[in-house]
């Protein structure tokens, strides 16, 4: 009987806040606190206050367990070496110095040649893909200096669509 009188009494406060949110033009945060208002009243009627009452009774129970019990602590710190161990061999495979993982992995050389196919009629042989010596993103830094310094028109105003001008500029070199 109480839980009820303090969930109807925790949802008039609420809709309260809210009727006044709402006077004053506030109709988002009128929504919102109508909304939270709703919540204890539903729980009550929902039966979910006996339900959060065994919940926080259980999780008192595992606080005093926790403190009292040294069979509790051995668990923890069995956790604790578990999830230190994954760490660990976590960390060192990513290093890659796991033993005998270097020995058994071949060495990288050249890649194997691709079996020649004729190009198609009308279409352009390709040939090997001219090297690259720079970055893109170091290419683009390099032309972005380089109109930094060049004088610009008196009466033009920066828009910002310079950066979009070396955007596509990067994407046309790309073929994209």
């Amino acid at each position: 009987m109480l839980t009820a009188a303090v969930s109807v009494a925790l949802a008039a406060a609420g809709v309260a806040v809210a009727g006044l949110r709402a006077y004053r033009r506030r109709f988002l945060s009128a929504t919102r606190w109508f909304a939270v208002a709703l919540l204890p009243l539903g729980l009550y009627l929902t039966g979910l206050f006996p339900v959060a009452r065994t919940i926080g009774d259980e999780l008192a129970d595992w606080a005093t367990k926790l403190v009292l019990d040294p069979r509790v602590w051995t668990g923890i710190v069995l956790l604790g070496v578990s999830a230190g161990l994954l760490a660990a061999t976590r960390w060192v495979g990513r290093r890659g110095a796991v033993a005998g993982g270097s020995e058994s992995r071949p060495e990288a050389g050249p890649a194997p040649a691709r079996p020649a196919v004729a190009p198609a009629a009308g279409t352009p042989a390709a040939g090997p893909a001219p090297k690259r010596t720079e970055e893109p993103v170091a290419r683009a830094e390099r032309d972005r200096a380089g109109k930094a310094g060049k004088p610009g028109k008196a009466g033009k105003s920066d828009s910002g669509l310079d950066e979009f001008a070396d955007i596509e500029e990067i994407l046309r070199r790309r073929g994209l």
